[in-house]
Parts: C-alpha cells; sequence; structure tokens
C-alpha cells in the first residue's frame, strides 16, 4: 500500500487536474452543482453495484469516479468563496472528533448500539429538532425506511427481540389480506406499505441489509432469467411460443448453475 506522503502527493495530483478542466476544458466549465448531481447519483449506484459483485478493481474505479465528484463540487464551492476542499475536510473531521467523544473524549461505551445512541443525542444537542431530520427526503423508499429504523432504535424506539418483530409482520400480512378479501385498493396499498415496513424491520434485527438482499435477489432472478431466454435462442423458439412448463425446465436448470 502507498505511505502518507504518496496518498497525499496523489490527492494533490488530483486537485491540479481539476484546476486544470475546469479552466481548460469546455464541458467541465460548463458544469454545476445542479447538471453534476444526477451524475453524482448514477456514480454512487455504480460503486454500490461494484461493492455487491465483490469486484474490488471495479470498487477502486467507482470510487475514484466518486472522489472526482466531491473534488468539483469542492471547485465550484471555492469559485463563489464559499467553501473550498479544505474546509470539506475539516468539517467532516470537526464533526467526527465531535460525535465520537468516546474516542476523543472522557465517554465510556460497552458496544456498538452505545455508540449509535450517544450519535443520535450529540445531533440532538447540536440543534436538530428530530432524530429523523437526517434521513433525506429523496431516498429510495427501502433504504429510507431502514434509516428511519436505525434514527428511531437509536434513541431507544425499538423492539426488544426478533420474535416481536416477527410476529408484527405477521399481523400486518392479516391486516393486508382483509383488505384484499375487501378488494380496496387504496387499503391494500396501505397496507402493503406496512408488510414491507415490518419486514425491513425484521431484517435490521437479524443483521441483514435489505436493500442488499432485495439486489441479490434481483441479480439471482436476472440471471437465471437470462439463461432461459439463452436456451431458448439455442432451440429457435421465442419466450412467449413457450409454454410455462417449457420454460420451468429451463428456470430449474439456471436454478443448478
Amino acid at each position: 500500500m502507498n505511505s502518507r506522503k504518496k496518498q497525499l502527493e496523489a490527492f494533490d495530483r488530483l486537485l491540479t487536474i481539476m484546476d486544470e478542466l475546469r479552466a481548460q476544458c469546455p464541458w467541465d466549465k460548463k458544469q454545476t452543482m445542479e447538471t453534476l448531481r444526477h451524475l453524482t447519483i448514477e456514480e454512487t449506484y455504480e460503486l454500490g453495484d461494484a461493492i455487491l459483485e465483490n469486484d474490488l478493481q471495479e470498487v477502486k474505479k467507482e470510487l475514484g469516479d466518486v472522489l472526482l465528484h466531491i473534488i468539483f463540487y469542492a471547485k465550484i464551492g471555492s469559485e463563489t468563496n464559499d467553501f473550498d476542499i479544505a474546509d470539506v475536510a475539516n468539517e467532516i473531521c470537526d464533526k467526527l472528533i465531535h460525535r465520537h467523544p468516546h474516542i476523543y473524549g472522557d465517554v465510556t461505551v460497552a458496544n456498538e448500539e452505545e455508540v449509535k445512541q450517544n450519535w443520535e443525542k450529540l445531533k440532538l444537542k447540536e440543534g436538530k429538532i428530530s432524530v429523523l431530520e437526517g434521513v433525506p427526503k429523496g431516498l429510495p423508499a427501502l433504504v429510507k425506511a431502514s434509516r428511519i429504523q436505525d434514527k428511531v432504535a437509536g434513541v431507544g424506539f425499538d423492539w426488544e427481540k426478533p420474535e416481536q418483530v416477527w410476529e408484527k409482520v405477521q399481523e400486518e400480512l392479516q391486516e393486508l389480506q382483509v383488505e384484499v378479501e375487501k378488494k380496496d385498493a387504496d387499503a391494500m396499498e396501505a397496507e402493503f406499505g406496512d408488510v414491507f415496513f415490518s419486514m425491513v424491520n425484521y431484517a435490521r434485527f437479524l443483521k441483514i441489509n435489505p436493500e442488499n438482499a432485495l439486489e441479490r435477489t434481483n441479480k439471482k432472478f436476472i440471471g437465471r432469467f437470462q439463461y432461459l431466454e439463452s436456451k431458448a435462442k439455442t432451440l429457435g423458439k421465442e419466450l412467449q411460443d413457450m409454454t410455462l412448463a417449457e420454460m420451468d425446465v429451463f428456470w430449474e436448470e439456471a436454478k443448478k448453475h
């Protein structure tokens, strides 16, 4: 691995390149925080994909893309004299020191849960009205549900045992079934949301990341379905012309692969 000196040299090189691109490249000169925003989101998702694939070379590449965006935003901020990369780095350093009194102060913690609880208490002391203020409104619903539950658990609003959460899941499923039988579309949607929310909570108790779990299933399904498509193509058939029984043969083969 690189020495701290080499790491700092690489960071300085990136800062210099950013200065040059911003001054000389027509595309880079035109960019604003607003035009970069959707690209940053895309890069973050690509990083997430690489992590789930456990492709460390791709993780390295995507981390570089995300780091470039951070440098880009900081450069734009410096041009309006609002902040630069040093301000960004110092801000997060100060926050980390303040929120880790068990490392930089005289607070004692017994485990990870106490660290999380202290974190939420400190944020409230910083002037936040609600522990849920830190949950971005634009998060995808599944991720948002997980973050909400993490936040409220940090201040003690939580179940005591996984079994209690599973009972809640079953209760929500029964309530959904009642609305399904009534054929009330709005009520069904509301109860379906409750089922999702309780399942996300159960995943938390099982120490499963629900987003990762669902994406894992997505990737598994895609792989099996594409196997099915390739087999059908080998036979010169279109999927829409095959029976479910015929497709199921290849689906079972795909599961073995």
